[in-house]
């Protein structure tokens, strides 16, 4: 179930981090003071583009807004790995590799894992 009240609460935050007001939010999202109010307080349910209008105004992302915790982070997690070898030359990528396959099977060996 979608916590809009907990949503509301982190525009607000940003908001306030970014030091504007909701008149100014308003303005940049073109929509009423009331309807920002109702959104941070959670008595109002944003359209996607409103949501999409507000976090474009905040300059955030939309995770920082939306998420409390990624069930799915496995893209994140590959995009954040590909980059952090992007520099690495082929010995470095298959010894990271080779390390990462070995500590992979201690942890199961081990059952240390997440699942």
């Amino acid at each position: 179930m979608i916590d809009y009240k907990s949503i509301g609460t982190r525009i607000r935050a940003v908001r306030q981090e970014k030091k504007l007001t909701q008149e100014q939010l308003a303005e940049a999202v073109g929509v009423g003071v009331t309807h920002i109010s109702h959104i941070e307080t959670g008595n109002s349910v944003p359209s996607l583009q409103v949501m999409v209008d507000i976090i474009n105004a905040l300059g955030c992302s939309a995770d920082e807004l939306l998420c409390v915790e990624i069930e799915q982070t496995r893209p994140l997690l590959n995009s954040w790995f590909s980059e952090l070898v992007a520099d690495c030359d082929s010995t470095e990528i298959k010894l990271i590799t080779d390390m990462v396959i070995s500590l992979k099977s201690s942890l199961r060996r081990l059952k240390i894992t997440g699942q």
